[in-house]
């Protein structure tokens, strides 16, 4: 384990504290977990992102393509998702 500081407001001291003593862990025991929980919630969004775009892939209509893909593939993805 890595040793860090951080700073907490209040409020969030309160509630981790009502937290670990609800749950019978350590203070830092629930930091890590609401950490853990943060960081698998964001991975599991960028995985479901790439899949969606996996899936667009040789889905254009044209099978040559557009012949501005390069300069305007956020307007090409949006219509895609749409």
């Amino acid at each position: 384990m890595v040793r860090t500081q951080i700073q907490l407001t209040e409020t969030q001291n309160r509630r981790l504290r009502e937290l670990a003593r609800r749950e019978g862990i350590s203070l830092a025991e629930a930091i890590r977990r609401c950490v853990q929980r943060a960081l698998a919630e964001k991975t599991e969004d960028r995985a479901a992102l790439y899949a969606r775009a996996a899936e667009l892939v040789g889905s254009l209509e044209r099978p040559e393509g557009p012949q501005d893909l390069a300069e305007n593939h956020d307007r090409y993805l949006e219509e895609a998702f749409e």
